[in-house]
């Protein structure tokens, strides 16, 4: 009681430190103290306490009643890291384990062998699915913004990340993740997808998680095992065969042709013309036409892929009559060739809200025309001319022009594909192009080819 009596009073009222036992100037922060000098120096006391103030340190250095950070006994495992927490070195990376002694070993002593073997610990320490898949998109994000990516790419993949929290659930442990998880994200996916879209939604997903388990160091085959496989390709191919074949009949094209206004007549063209997209109709650069020489060189979107495309005088006129009707082009798209009557891409919108993928406005247009026409049946939309110049253009026997024009990757066991260092000739590209126009503007034989003595003299010229 003496000695608590011959405490020093503070110098002056709003003195922030108080007079300990330990015979120094302390404060008590977030129920820990403080030390910060003796008693007989208060204004040296005074400025450390400033100077700790404003380094703002996010947890204030703990020092014992001697000034040292000692450890509680010899044999203690852990250190007293400088932010005043317990810690250790494991695989070359900082743990801490907290401020207090007791707390920390057991901490440590609970984890040591995750951390010892490599693995996230399987306590709320480790990874969550959440940051986990935060990570994966900023990362994904930084290649939309480089160009390496598309748009469209990113959100399918936020789709699947979405999909993926909702199961899993934001604060799951990514190291507690096993196989039978992954069986039940699988039904989730297979409740509203068929097996093609199922098979999708798997691949994108296993891109997820191979990164998500890259960040962990888990083998993420381990974590899956055979619980997250595809549908075989033999379940794709019955899928297929029972469905509506995604193709117009050349009537129906050409009754297409006489519905639409100027642009969606000419991004029609295109399509069974080039085997174009609703993605490459509406990234459509002017400096990809040569209406004079009747030629598209124009990378496709997805790939990269460089493809070149004979323009018959059909598409030639519709393209033209398009260029001329264009709106005016809002900053950033004066380069498109087609463009909505707002002057914007014809590019699907993102919903800021949820970034969810608005339905592609070409699409929308496209069906309203299938509508008014009394043609339209699930799964045929306007990316079904693509699917049509290939089914028709693969008859003229030359697959490997086709290829060229529709912008397909070869198959990486493709050897002759990947030896092959010339590119297919013009000649052959028109060929495969009139073959098509042949179809699609006369009658055709029992066989399904065109009947060229049909055809008038300039398209025979062509033909």
């Amino acid at each position: 009681m003496a000695d608590n009596m011959m405490k020093p009073p503070k110098p002056t009222p709003d003195f922030p430190l108080f007079a300990h036992a330990s015979r120094q100037w302390a404060k008590k922060v977030k129920g820990k103290l403080v030390y910060f000098g003796p008693w007989d120096n208060p204004q040296a006391a005074l400025e450390r306490y400033r100077a700790w103030l404003a380094g703002k340190p996010k947890k204030p250095a703990i020092v014992t009643r001697n000034g040292k950070a000692g450890k509680p006994r010899p044999d203690f495992p852990l250190y007293r890291h400088k932010t005043g927490q317990w810690a250790k070195v494991v695989r070359g990376r900082v743990y801490y384990f907290g401020t207090d002694p007791d707390t920390a070993l057991a901490k440590w002593t609970k984890q040591k062998d995750d951390l010892l073997a490599g693995r996230v610990p399987q306590n709320g320490d480790g990874l969550t699915i959440g940051k986990a898949c935060n990570l994966f998109l900023s990362s994904k994000l930084k290649k939309v913004n480089s160009g390496e990516i598309e748009q469209r790419t990113w959100n399918d993949y936020d789709a699947i990340v979405q999909r993926v929290l909702k199961v899993f659930g934001p604060g799951r442990q990514v190291a507690n993740l096993r196989p039978a998880d992954f069986e039940t994200l699988r039904a989730d996916f297979a409740k509203t997808h068929g097996p093609v879209a199922l098979h999708s939604d798997i691949t994108r997903a296993r891109v997820v998680f191979r990164y998500v388990f890259k960040e962990a160091k888990i083998d993420p085959r381990a974590a899956w095992d055979d619980k997250f496989d595809r549908p075989s390709k033999a379940v794709l191919r019955k899928h297929r065969q029972g469905r509506e074949k995604k193709m117009f009949p050349a009537d129906e094209i050409r009754a297409i042709l006489d519905k639409t206004g100027v642009q969606l007549r000419a991004m029609t063209y295109l399509g069974i013309n080039c085997g174009l997209g609703n993605n490459d109709c509406a990234k459509l650069p002017m400096k990809a036409l040569d209406l004079k020489g009747g030629w598209l060189e124009f990378g496709r979107p997805k790939t990269g892929i460089h493809r070149r495309c004979p323009l018959w005088p059909e598409t030639v006129e519709a393209l033209r009559a398009a260029i001329a009707a264009r709106p005016t082009p809002k900053e950033g798209f004066e380069d498109r060739v087609f463009l909505t009557h707002h002057g914007a891409s014809w590019e699907p919108k993102v919903k800021k809200s949820d970034k969810a993928p608005v339905g592609s406005p070409l699409s929308a247009e496209f069906a309203k025309v299938l509508d008014a026409l009394g043609i339209r049946r699930k799964g045929v939309n306007f990316y079904a001319l693509r699917h049509t110049f290939q089914t028709i253009g693969q008859k003229s026997r030359d697959k490997d022009a086709v290829k060229a024009i529709m912008g397909h990757a070869e198959a990486s066991d493709d050897m002759g594909a990947v030896y092959n260092e010339e590119e297919v000739e013009d000649t052959r590209l028109r060929a495969v192009t009139d073959y098509v126009r042949a179809w699609l503007f006369q009658p055709v034989t029992g066989n399904g080819k065109p009947a060229d003595a049909t055809i008038s003299s300039s398209q025979q010229a062509a033909v």
